[in-house]
């Protein structure tokens, strides 16, 4: 354990940091498969109200670096993808 005050404060600051972003992060995921699952059911007006609002945490993770960039892109592609093929 650190002994400078200084210290201290960054081992506070880095738990609350490391909590905030596991909870966002979660939130992402959690998005990602609500929209995998609306895919599932061939529900294609509620998939694509989700994948606007899924595509919005993405970016915020990824302009938070939560996640990387190409991460970030991939994820949107693969479920823009999908819900494209609904349509179709």
């Amino acid at each position: 354990m650190a002994n400078i005050k200084s210290a201290i404060k960054r081992v506070d600051i880095n738990e609350k940091k490391r909590v905030l972003n596991q909870s966002k992060k979660s939130e992402m995921r959690s998005a990602i498969k609500n929209v995998e699952k609306l895919v599932e059911a061939n529900d294609v007006e509620n998939a694509k109200v989700a994948l606007k609002n899924t595509i919005k945490q993405i970016d915020k993770a990824v302009q938070k670096g939560l996640i990387q960039q190409n991460s970030g892109n991939r994820q949107k592609s693969r479920l823009t993808k999908k819900v494209n093929n609904l349509g179709a």
